[in-house]
């Protein structure tokens, strides 16, 4: 009995608690998800928001450093980012261990098209904080990383050169990045300490100016042959060097490399800390985080497990038998949104502080979706840390970023996102955040227009504050931007300006002049318009958002143009008067008045209608992030299971455990944080105190909230693990009928129990008038559901 009590105890506690956690949820973890396919999801080894990032670089999909799409290693470098699109990001000094024939250095291949090599498809391996391959000339290639440092350990097969001595191993340092962005570099060698170190500057991947970024690379484990740097395809025993980005088109290629005496074990070590402060700065934050790189490979690679396992505890599952591919899939997507951003705190040379500073915020157009609203509620102080380093920087630099990377100012997609951001943490309620701050930094977004609004604040101001919409072909004196968008300008102002004046009403300012602006929106509603497919079918469907000229006549853009069915459209290709996505898909973008939109387009029903042709005529674009909330829309027109069915009808099929197996750009997390909130059974509306309901994809789902400590369950009854039942049939919330199908953040801060009866058909649970999320407008007519 004595030993029968605390299991008893155990028992009993975990049945309160409605889940039994999994013993090791982290070996569900797949870093290679999203590898291929677009996904551009970084797959090397990291710690949670973790500067080092090295990884293998290959010459194909190598925006996140790594594809599994068959291409060619170049390298492995030391820094990258998750989930961006356009050029590669970072990537910069590749290590390229070799041999060299007959142990002649000018016989190594050192430019990067020269050196590429294939990697054995079968000897890839990416967890948590670890990633491994095996080159086809049978080198192969283990990298682990601290906060700022990388741990390679490069293990060579051995051979004999033509005159029967061994060949030394030579590892070659690349002063370039992934894109070749390169402006300027140098490169010392230190071959008696078995040293490297140097710098360089590069450009943005999507952003404005330039940085500077430093390493500090020491090779250990095997003695130093010899040393030297090599230009081209040449090289010699020179141990400094300057380059320059080259001649027009003619990149120069350049960097330094060691060939060493082979070990017993045929073994080298490379211990590479990066800064973006200073050399001293890298070798500092090597010698610091891995002071014996030569043994502290494994130790490293447990202490990256182990941070990750801790990142991930306050979830909990219990899967009711769902396959392991699901739990997969569901626990990667977690991972990913802990990647990036970046913590960069003490590596910002561009202000002094002893504020957070947070970088790659790759960027908040797509990550304050869902990405940022699901660290609120598993890692509240990373969040805040986030929200803290975006004011920083507006205190700093004058503005807040919408997107940021390596140090630059980032590209503006649309509008000022991240006031939702703010706004989302305000009625969260996150900690340690200076809310005036924050209230000053949101009015300068919405009243102040700055000279260059391609990266940071808004243009059209005139426009907004007096015609009410942003025109097509504004004409604007005051700030310089790409002048287009105008329609999903106008409905992401009008959120943003939602958000400042939710804010606003909290503090105790005045909010209604930014309330009036966040129904700007309307002034673009054009109840007559059309939308015809291609080949001339009419949709059915009339009334959509239409351009407007500053003289208050219509212009035009298909509904359809922008879609999947028609062109891409961004900034530089095909810009139009939407962004990255079609007029089909901005008309649901009304997060704070729903109820206003439904009415417009003809009541719940006439809704519902265009909800399920966009969903099923292919103008949905799962690859891209305004479509996610269009999924849950269903929930204000009082048809919650609808919106439990479509997300079924993307899980598995659009996001799953394949390598191929996201649908788009990951964007730092973005769509790894939809897949993990939908399985979740919740999805936010982000700057609102609203989480939408569905059932879990599991039996039963717990979070433990991170500074509460209460631990908030959503159980399902009749769970089906073949997804038949997926319909709320009703609910209990702490054992009180629960009628609404929506649910506020205090479920988790409070640490409440939902219990959801399923059935296999959709129930009349959360239809009712006064079940439906809230809208500024109280204008749907419940007769009409």
């Amino acid at each position: 009995m004595v030993i029968l009590k605390p299991i008893i105890g155990i028992l009993l506690l975990q049945y309160t608690r409605g889940t039994v956690a999994t013993q090791d949820d982290l070996h569900y973890v797949n870093p290679l998800i999203g590898s291929t396919n677009g996904g551009n999801v970084f797959a090397g080894a990291s710690l949670p928001y973790g500067m080092a990032k090295p990884v293998a670089d290959v010459d194909g999909q190598n925006t996140g450093g790594f594809s599994t799409d068959g291409s060619n290693v170049t390298g492995f470098s030391h820094m990258h980012d998750s989930g961006t699109g356009g050029n590669p990001s970072m990537g910069n000094f590749p290590l390229f261990p070799q041999y060299c024939k007959d142990n002649l250095v000018d016989n190594c291949k050192f430019p990067k098209a020269a050196r590429a090599i294939h990697y054995k498809n079968d000897s890839v391996v990416a967890t948590p904080g670890y990633f491994a391959l095996t080159l086809e000339n049978g080198i192969k290639a283990e990298m682990t990383a601290a906060q700022h440092t990388a741990l390679y350990r490069f293990v060579f097969p051995g051979g004999k050169a033509a005159d029967g001595n061994e060949l030394y191993p030579l590892i070659s340092l690349d002063l370039t990045d992934l894109w070749d962005s390169r402006q300027n570099a140098s490169i010392s060698l230190d071959s008696d300490h078995g040293r490297m170190k140097g710098n360089g500057t590069f450009l943005p991947s999507f952003g404005a100016g330039s940085y500077q970024s430093y390493f500090c690379a020491d090779f250990v484990g095997a003695d130093v042959q010899g040393s030297g740097i090599w230009v081209n395809d040449r090289a010699g025993s020179v141990h400094e060097l300057f380059v320059t980005r080259g001649f027009n088109n003619f990149y120069l290629q350049a960097g330094g490399y060691m060939t060493f005496i082979p070990s017993e074990d045929q073994t080298v070590t490379v211990r590479v800390g990066v800064s973006f402060i200073s050399t001293d700065q890298a070798c500092k934050n090597a010698e610091a985080e891995i002071p014996n790189p030569d043994d502290a490979f494994d130790t490293l690679k447990d202490q990256a497990e182990t941070a990750w396992s801790n990142k991930l505890r306050p979830v909990e599952v219990t899967s009711g038998g769902v396959s392991d591919d699901m739990l997969s899939a569901f626990w990667s997507g977690i991972y990913r949104t802990m990647l990036s951003p970046q913590n960069m705190t003490g590596e910002n040379p561009l202000w002094k502080s002893d504020e957070p500073y947070f970088d790659s915020f790759y960027c908040l157009w797509d990550a304050f979706r869902s990405q940022h609203p699901f660290l609120t509620i598993i890692d509240t102080h990373a969040q805040s840390e986030m929200v803290r380093s975006l004011l920083d920087t507006f205190k700093h630099e004058g503005w807040l970023p919408d997107c940021r990377m390596s140090l630059c100012k980032g590209w503006t997609q649309g509008g000022s996102n991240a006031d939702v951001v703010l706004a989302d943490a305000y009625v969260k309620n996150l900690t340690g955040i200076d809310w005036e701050l924050a209230y000053k930094a949101m009015v300068n977004d919405a009243e102040n227009e700055p000279l260059e609004w391609s990266y940071e604040g808004r243009g059209g101001l005139q426009s907004w504050k007096h015609l009410h919409y942003i025109p097509y072909l504004d004409f604007d004196y005051i700030g310089f931007g790409t002048n287009s968008r105008s329609i999903s300008r106008t409905v992401e102002y009008a959120y943003n300006d939602y958000s400042l004046s939710v804010v606003a009403k909290g503090l105790g300012k005045d909010y209604s002049t930014y309330l009036a602006r966040s129904g700007n929106w309307q002034n673009l509603y054009k109840d007559d318009q059309k939308s015809l497919l291609q080949n001339g079918t009419d949709t059915g469907f009339t009334g959509f958002f239409q351009p407007k000229y500053i003289n208050g006549t219509w212009g035009h853009q298909d509904p359809i143009a922008c879609s999947a069915l028609a062109s891409w459209c961004s900034l530089t290709s095909n810009p139009s008067e939407t962004f990255e996505s079609s007029i089909w898909e901005y008309q649901f973008f009304v997060p704070h008045d729903m109820a206003k939109l439904i009415k417009m387009v003809g009541g719940p029903e006439a809704f519902v209608a265009r909800l399920d042709y966009f969903h099923t005529s292919g103008l949905a674009d799962m690859g891209n992030e305004p479509v996610f909330l269009t999924v849950y829309d269903y929930h204000y027109a009082g048809r919650p299971a609808l919106s439990a069915s479509r997300a079924h009808a993307y899980i598995p099929s659009s996001f799953n455990a394949t390598n191929s197996g996201l649908p788009g750009n990951d964007d730092s997390g973005a769509m790894g944080s939809f897949l993990a909130w939908s399985m979740m059974g919740l999805f936010p509306n982000p700057g609102q105190n609203v989480y939408l309901m569905i059932p879990p994809f599991f039996e039963a789902i717990a979070v433990t909230h991170p500074d509460t400590n209460k631990t908030a369950t959503i159980r399902n009854v009749n769970f089906d693990k073949t997804f038949k039942k997926i319909y709320i049939q009703n609910a209990t919330l702490n054992g009180v009928p629960y009628t609404k199908n929506w649910i506020g953040h205090e479920f988790f801060t409070q640490g409440m129990t939902l219990e959801l009866t399923l059935g296999d058909r959709e129930s009349a649970w959360g239809t009712r008038k006064e079940d439906l999320p809230p809208s500024l407008s109280d204008s749907v007519n419940i007769n009409e559901i």
